[in-house]
C-alpha cells in the first residue's frame, strides 16, 4: 500500500512541477559534487524517477545545468543592478556592491559554488566570468563620472572597473569557505583598499552605511517597550 501510495504521488506531479523538482535536485548535487561529479543516474536517483525522465525534460545533465546556471546568473545579477541602479555617493554605491555580493553567497551558497566553477560547456555567456563583466560595465559608468569630477582620464575607466569587480568576486570566491571575519567586516577592508589605497589605508576600516550594534538595537527595543 505504501509503494502505490507513493506511486500515486509521483503521478500526480504535473510536467512542470517535476521539471523544478529535477532542477532543485540537479541545482544541490552541482554544487556539492561539481558538473563532471554528477550523473544522470544520480539526479534521477534522488528525484526517485527514471533516467529517461531527466532527459525526457533537459535532454541530459548539460540541460539540467544549463537552466540552473542561467537562474543563479540572473538573481545574482538583478541584486547587482538594482543596487548600483540606487543613486548615492560613489563608495556607498560600492560598499552596497560588495555586501550585496557577500549578501548573495551568504543566502544562495549553492548557487556561488555552482557559479564559480568553470563551465563544462562552451558559451560565451551565463557564465561568472561573463556575469562579472556586465557588473563592471555597470560600474564603469560610476568611475568614469568620478575620473571627469577628479581631472582624470575617464577613458581608463572600463580598466579600473574590472579591477574592482574582480577584487570583490574573488574576495568573495575565499568568503565562500572562510566565512571569517563576519562580511560586513569584509566588505569594509575590501573598500578600504580599493577606495583609499595601499598608501592612505584606515586603521580601522568602517562601512559608512555599517548596521547598528546588536546590543543598541536591543537597547532601543525594550525603551519602545
Amino acid at each position: 500500500m505504501a509503494t502505490d501510495s507513493r506511486r500515486t504521488t509521483r503521478a500526480r506531479m504535473t510536467s512542470g512541477q517535476r521539471r523544478e523538482q529535477l532542477i532543485t535536485v540537479g541545482r544541490a548535487l552541482f554544487a556539492e559534487r561539481g558538473f563532471d561529479g554528477t550523473s544522470v543516474e544520480e539526479i534521477a536517483a534522488r528525484a526517485s524517477v527514471s533516467k529517461p525522465v531527466v532527459y525526457e525534460h533537459f535532454g541530459g545533465k548539460e540541460g539540467v545545468y544549463a537552466v540552473v546556471v542561467d537562474r543563479e546568473v540572473q538573481r545574482l545579477l538583478a541584486v547587482l543592478t538594482e543596487t548600483l541602479s540606487t543613486p548615492a555617493h560613489p563608495k556607498v554605491m560600492v560598499e552596497r556592491a560588495a555586501l550585496a555580493l557577500l549578501d548573495y553567497i551568504e543566502t544562495h551558497t549553492d548557487g556561488f559554488r555552482i557559479l564559480v566553477r568553470d563551465s563544462p560547456v562552451a558559451q560565451t555567456t551565463g557564465t561568472f566570468s561573463s556575469l562579472i563583466g556586465d557588473v563592471a560595465s555597470q560600474v564603469e559608468h560610476i568611475l568614469a563620472a568620478q575620473f571627469r569630477r577628479r581631472g582624470l582620464d575617464p577613458a581608463s575607466a572600463p580598466l579600473y572597473a574590472q579591477m574592482l569587480v574582480g577584487m570583490v568576486a574573488l574576495t568573495g570566491q575565499w568568503w565562500l569557505d572562510a566565512r571569517e571575519p563576519h562580511k560586513d567586516e569584509v566588505a569594509a577592508h575590501v573598500i578600504n583598499l580599493a577606495w583609499n589605497g595601499l598608501a592612505h589605508l584606515e586603521r580601522t576600516p568602517r562601512l559608512s552605511e555599517a548596521p547598528e550594534p546588536a546590543a543598541a538595537v536591543a537597547g532601543e527595543a525594550e525603551d519602545t517597550a
